[in-house]
This record gives C-alpha cells, structure tokens and sequence, in this order.
C-alpha cells in the first residue's frame, strides 16, 4: 500500500530558483518511472545529487502531496497532487485523450503493442501504451519514459516533422547526452534515420535501442504544421518484416488522419473527448 502524506507549508530548506530547478528535475525523474516506481539509490545515480539532498527533495515533494513512497519497497511514485495538477491540465492538454480510441484500434488490429509519444523539449515521451493480444510482447518501453529526440520510433517520427534546422538543432543539442547514455545513436546515425523516415512517410527502428524490440512511428501534425506527437506500434522482430511493417504503417497513417481532423478545436479547454466519441461512432 502506497503512503502519501497530506499537502502542506512548503519547506524553507535550501530556498531558490536552483532548488525549485532541482526539486522539478526530481519529479520529472519519478514520473518517468511511473509505473514502477523508483528507489532513492537510483535517483541519486540519475539526478547527479547527493544522497542527503535528493532525500531532502523527495521528503518535500511527498510532504506536499506530489510524490507518495510505498511503505514495503519504499519506492516512490506520482502522488496525490500530481494528478490533481494533470487532470486539470488535460483539459488543455487533450491530446492523450483524444488518441486513446486510436490506440485502443491499433493494437487491437495488429495485436501488438501500440504507442503514444509527445515531444517535451529535447525529449520524447512514452504517454500511453496500449498491450495487443499477441503472446510475445514488447515490454521495453513505458508510460512515462523519457529519450532523446530520435530515439525510439515515435521519438524519430516527431524529430523527422520538425524543420531541418530545427531538427539539427535539437541533435546537436543532445549530442552530449547520446554520447554518455546511448552509444549507439551517434548524431549521425540520427542524421540518417530522420532522413530516410522523411522519404519513406515513416520512422523505422530495426531493434536499435532495445534488442529485439522493432517498431515503426507516423507524426501527427496539427492543422497548422507543428507537430503533435507521434503514434506508433513495436513488435518483435519477425513481426515487423517488409509486408508487414507495409500494413502496419497503413494502420498507423489511418489513426493519424482521423486524429488530425480532431485538432480543429478553440484554444484553451475542448470539448475534444465528445469529438473523439462521435469520430470512433462514425
């Protein structure tokens, strides 16, 4: 059972923007593993921080309702607060919403694992995924995972939408992180992959950031050009072969359209899950 203690006067330790800077790159780093929670030991390897302070920032944030530790594998997760706060922004931030019937489609036509992902800075972000009923899965990737723009199929999907120089902007920019956390996305082999993924309509990767795990991604634009996020679907390997990864491309370009005509919407809160229903009965 998880612990979550009741929101609070904020602590005065170690005021400033540098602690507000660290506290947030905290929570960032709990909600990326919000699935399966994660240990204090690990969020000092991944944040850079000494122990005492990133335990001091953990406190806090379950303190004021953001973060909850289970009381049996101490563990933190997402709190109380964090889905108060996320809720309320969904109703701005309805593209997850709005995607969750494509999903749903998606992996139900192709029995597979399907995928959405959005663009935060840098970084991509794994927001939903939807399990297929095939019997051999792909578990590598999950709500809430975070990677380096290119990395991953919806990821490259999102990076390959984007301008050229904004697209090597962003790559230069990670250059330094895919040096030290993945190796086997030098900038140039991301060069190549948005490249081919703007000629062929699609963003292809053959098992490059998990072994075994194939995936293909489609962008999803909004009426204006930018970019929205991406959907994609991942499979082993033999189930991502050239006819196939054909149909399931086709699947993936059919979602994208109809997700598309739902982003004719007033600024500010939607109504966009009605939209969504009456798209899914149409």
């Amino acid at each position: 059972m998880r612990r979550a203690k009741e929101a609070g006067p904020a602590r005065q330790e170690g005021g400033g923007t540098q602690s507000l800077q660290r506290a947030l790159a905290v929570l960032r780093l709990v909600a990326s593993h919000s699935g399966r929670g994660i240990r204090l030991a690990d969020v000092v390897e991944r944040s850079g921080l000494t122990k005492p302070t990133a335990h001091r920032l953990l406190q806090a944030l379950e303190q004021e309702g953001f973060l909850a530790q289970d009381v049996a594998s101490r563990l933190y997760h997402l709190g109380p607060e964090a889905y108060v706060i996320g809720t309320l922004a969904g109703d701005r931030y309805g593209f997850r919403r709005a995607a969750l019937p494509s999903l749903a489609r998606l992996a139900a036509a192709s029995e597979d694992t399907a995928f959405l992902t959005i663009r935060r800075d840098l970084h991509g972000v794994c927001l939903h995924r939807e399990e297929g009923s095939f019997p051999i899965r792909s578990y590598v990737l999950q709500a809430g995972d975070r990677h380096p723009l290119g990395v991953g199929a919806g990821s490259l999907a999102i990076l390959a939408a984007l301008p050229c120089d904004e697209a090597e902007e962003l790559i230069e920019r990670n250059s330094e992180e895919l040096q030290a956390r993945y190796p086997g996305f030098p900038p140039s082999l991301l060069r190549q992959r948005v490249e081919e993924a703007r000629i062929e309509g699609h963003a292809f990767n053959p098992g490059q950031l998990y072994a075994g795990s194939w995936a293909v991604g489609v962008a999803v634009m909004e009426r204006n050009g930018q970019c929205e996020g991406a959907l994609s679907i991942a499979a082993i390997e033999n189930r991502l072969q050239p006819d196939r990864r054909t149909y399931l491309v086709r699947l993936l370009q059919q979602e994208v359209a109809k997700l598309t005509e739902l982003q004719e919407r007033p600024a500010g809160a939607t109504n966009i899950v009605a939209q969504a229903r009456r798209l899914t009965a149409n």
